[in-house]
């Protein structure tokens, strides 16, 4: 296998690098790199990432990634050369300074992959390849020699995917109790003979299995509210039992996560429970909103001309990755997450279903969709695993069809409280309503691409149903006086239209002039008190207008109802499948509508003590991207309560940290439990690692507030005593760019590679996937980071926080602070944060780690939040730095891989 004849060109915050068609490898200045990229195509790892390297964000070539994207659709791999060389099978380069050389080898590696008849994803290439030329893929031509002309025509995509089928409702669970000794037994099967055995797992284990009994009262399931510490097995703990109950009942277990790291978790693990690859399938289902997974119809408006320039070809390589692709999730599943980001502005997000514009049984790929393979994968599962915010909207409309989800497991509990204030919440803004008017009024410009309105979807009913024609043809009329494209500028410009676009100019004009942040570039809010005579006649109005758009959507609900029950010649399994789809969206709207229009009467109306109302500007960097109106419960644990634990019969509510250093009435009181009029069942299991002699905590004292300086300095030293390893979580992303920007370069140039959030063209995840990879490098992030984030101990080994992670004074915030106890409850908030950044430093039991506070102001009483018994010293940044580098001096030795 020989190198290309194509140069190749490797960039990283240490040096930059080419290696010429000669074989002859040499370094160059960024001036020398742009010339060189801009007069000859060239090789490259990540493009987007080179471009910000090289300050040219112009930059184009031939990136490997998307070579690697075409050769393996539902592939990963991780976007450095050393991950490149793993997933090839290559020797991966020595140093930075051999990177280039490996470039050109690792693309012959996949041009040759090409030509082997045993290549797996053959089928379809040859065909996407003729559209890549036609879009003038860089790869096309190289790739062109490699891939022959198959004999006869191929399959390719849409007739590749399988079609999903029918089956009959599942009969309802049976009632039974799960035996002690069976629980143990599937235990200990799952866990497997060879590991440790774990008596706080054991326990843990029986406790989750009285979850599964049945339940003795109606509204009050069986809840068991538990802690299990980090190392005690939770995940096995509770897939123990749940697997035997629904193995025995004949019944589902519906198993929720926040993070969609911990869900790829869940769905490897069940692995243990289901080792046949065809029986898991059957018996695991993923369920996501519908907005994670690829619409096919949208991918074909996008491949026969909807997308255009690079945009159509990440458009092909989605079609090569759907082709090949497990389930169509295109957010945290077999879609490397890296490949949308490649292409810049041109993302992936138009080819989902965001805009809640299905067409159900119309659309012609409606039995390969992947969404609803999903849902009716889920059906007849014995084990779902889904995430909080879908799982609350699921159960509630469940609910209200008689059939709720029976039996669930929270895992990250303590974060219910937090979705459930994301799921229960009301805004009336600008991106929201452009979206109703889109989804009722269809296609208004050309470059929306497919916008199918009401008319469209439902022309059959309207040429059916005079009253339902004349219910969509008032719905259209009265959704034209909701925001259309270009609003904002029309709002900057003092130039509303319609009822709505005028309240939000007076929702705009009222925060610029009530608002105190002392921040010119993040969102602006203030409260919904003391409105003056435009707010409260704007809002009047539009509530006028919300309400002449409620009561023809109703109307039209009542009349696909009627048609449903009539069911005359033309209404098939099609037809009905996609009224009933319209049925569920008008529900929806008209449930939207009428909280918006409740909204509106708070605006010069008495206030509701269950909610916070508040106006907002949303933006980023300064730049205006919403605005609008905003209602959330004070306590969303109480619609939690009523929508979803009520209905249930039995639910487990656990997490590592789910009282920290409280008691257990706030545990009870954030996952809703206190609504129910009773005490749910206990368990506390603490960690079996030995935290007092493989951790410590760190107070810094003399690293002054608010000096950028010596913000930086302390960083880059203390990520050079780690030798990498580090996670740096910060509290404003303006500083984190700010540190960033000092100190990336030298740590480089030493051979730690620093990554952050908000500064490389990087998804989240992929940057997680390089930390993990690399024991040299560190990663710089804020919330994101904090929790849900599983890196091993030679990868992660110091954690550094910048500050007190304080609440953000909003008036959310501080609403909830006046209930809950003023300044206890801002402590209760900032040992919750404490307590899982700390928890992703030590994850396995021989992990050993430092966790540093720049702070010196950090108040003593926060400190119970870490685990008994750990040290907790203030100290000078010297003596931080030795204390490091003393106690990481062999965790962190272990050499790192070449940088991206």
């Amino acid at each position: 296998m020989s190198a290309l004849p194509v140069p190749a060109l490797h960039a990283t915050h240490g040096g930059i690098w080419i290696a010429g068609a000669d074989g002859e490898t040499g370094a160059l200045s960024r001036g020398e790199a742009i010339a060189r990229a801009a007069d000859t195509p060239v090789i490259l790892l990540n493009a987007p990432l080179v471009a910000q390297r090289l300050g040219y964000p112009e930059l184009s070539g031939l990136d490997l990634l998307e070579l690697f994207a075409f050769v393996h659709p539902a592939r990963f791999c991780v976007p450095t050369p050393a991950g490149l060389a793993r997933a090839l099978d290559l020797v991966p380069p020595a140093s930075d300074a051999d990177a280039p050389a490996f470039l050109r080898a690792a693309a012959a590696a996949l041009l040759a992959r090409m030509e082997a008849e045993d290549w797996p994803e053959r089928e379809g290439a040859w065909s996407s390849l003729q559209a890549l030329a036609r879009l003038r893929w860089p790869w096309a031509m190289l790739a062109g020699r490699h891939i022959r002309r198959p004999a006869e025509a191929e399959r390719w995509l849409f007739s590749r995917l399988p079609e999903w089928e029918e089956a009959a409702p599942r009969p309802p669970a049976r009632p039974i109790r799960l035996a002690g000794e069976a629980v143990a037994e599937r235990l200990s099967t799952l866990v497997g003979s060879a590991a440790e055995t774990r008596q706080g797992q054991r326990d843990y284990a029986a406790a989750a299995a009285h979850v599964f009994a049945p339940r003795l009262t109606e509204g009050r399931p069986n809840l068991l509210l538990a802690e299990a510490g980090t190392g005690i097995g939770k995940t096995l703990g509770y897939l123990a039992p749940a697997s035997l109950w629904a193995e025995q009942a004949g019944g589902t277990v519906w198993i929720s996560t926040y993070t969609k790291a911990l869900q790829r978790q869940l769905d490897r693990e069940t692995m243990r429970v289901f080792p046949d690859p065809a029986v898991r399938r059957a018996r695991v289902a993923v369920r996501k909103g519908r907005e994670n997974y690829l619409c096919l119809l949208n991918l074909e408006d996008a491949l026969q001309g909807g997308f255009q320039g690079r945009a159509a070809v990440l458009a092909q390589l989605a079609a090569r990755w759907a082709a090949y692709s497990r389930d169509g999730d295109m957010v945290g599943g077999d879609l490397p997450g890296w490949l949308p980001t490649l292409f810049r502005r041109a993302g992936s997000t138009a080819l989902t279903d965001r805009r809640g514009e299905c067409i159900y049984a119309g659309c012609p790929h409606y039995r390969r969709c992947f969404i609803e393979r999903s849902v009716r994968g889920a059906d007849g599962a014995d084990l779902v695993i889904a995430n909080h915010a879908l799982i609350m909207l699921l159960a509630a409309r469940r609910r209200d069809e008689g059939a709720p989800l029976a039996r669930l497991v929270f895992d990250e509990g303590h974060h219910l409280f937090d979705a459930a204030d994301s799921t229960f919440a009301t805004a009336l803004t600008g991106q929201e309503t452009i979206e109703l008017r889109r989804w009722i009024v269809g296609p208004e410009s050309r470059a929306r691409g497919r916008r199918r309105g009401l008319a469209a979807r439902l022309s059959d009913v309207a040429s059916y149903d005079e009253a339902g024609a004349l219910a969509i043809e008032a719905a259209i009329a009265a959704a034209r006086e909701l925001p259309a494209d270009s609003w904002l500028g029309r709002l900057a410009e003092g130039l509303p239209l319609g009822a709505v676009e005028r309240l939000l100019a007076a929702v705009r004009d009222t925060v610029l002039a009530r608002a105190t942040t002392q921040d010119a570039g993040y969102s602006l809010e203030t409260e919904i008190a003391e409105p003056d005579g435009a707010l409260v006649e704007a809002a009047g109005a539009a509530a006028q207008a919300l309400e002449a758009l409620r009561r023809p959507l109703a109307r039209l609900r009542q009349r696909l109802q009627a048609v449903m029950e009539d069911a005359p010649d033309w209404l098939d399994g099609a037809a009905r499948a996609r009224v009933e789809g319209a049925i569920a969206g008008l529900a929806l709207r008209t449930e939207t509508l009428t909280a918006w229009i409740a909204l509106l009467a708070r605006v010069g109306g008495p206030a509701d003590p269950d909610f916070v109302d508040w106006l907002a500007v949303d933006r980023v960097d300064g730049r205006e991207y919403d605005i609008g109106l905003h209602r959330h419960w004070l306590d969303p644990a109480r619609p939690l309560a009523a929508a979803v634990l009520e209905p249930a019969h039995g639910v487990l509510v656990t997490s590592a940290t789910l009282r920290g250093q409280e008691d257990w009435a706030r545990a009870e009181a954030r996952a809703g439990a206190a609504h129910l009029g009773q005490t749910p069942a206990h368990f506390a299991a603490a960690s079996p690692f030995a935290y007092p002699d493989n951790a410590e905590v760190l107070v810094v004292t003399d690293v002054k507030k608010g000096d950028l300086g010596q913000l930086a300095g302390a960083y880059a030293r203390l990520i050079r005593a780690a030798g990498g390893g580090t996670l740096g979580l910060f509290t404003a992303i303006a500083r984190l760019k700010a540190v960033h920007a000092r100190i990336a370069d030298r740590l480089a140039r030493e051979g730690l590679p620093l990554y952050a959030q908000h500064v490389d063209p990087i998804d989240t995840g992929t940057l997680i996937d390089i930390f993990r990879d690399e024991a040299g490098a560190s990663l710089l992030g804020t919330d994101a980071l904090r929790d849900g984030v599983d890196v091993p101990g030679h990868s992660l080994r110091l954690v550094v926080m910048e500050a007190v992670p304080w609440p953000r004074p909003t008036v959310l915030h501080a609403a909830r602070r006046a209930a809950g106890g003023g300044s206890a409850y801002d402590d209760q908030v900032v040992r919750a944060r404490l307590a899982q950044a700390f928890g992703r430093l030590i994850r396995r039991a021989d992990d050993k780690g430092c966790f540093v506070l720049l702070s010196a102001a950090t108040p003593s009483r926060l400190l119970n939040a870490f685990p008994p018994g750990v040290a907790v010293t203030r100290v000078t940044l010297d003596e931080a730095v030795a204390r490091v580098a003393g106690r990481l001096s062999s965790a962190g030795r272990i050499g790192h891989q070449v940088s991206a």
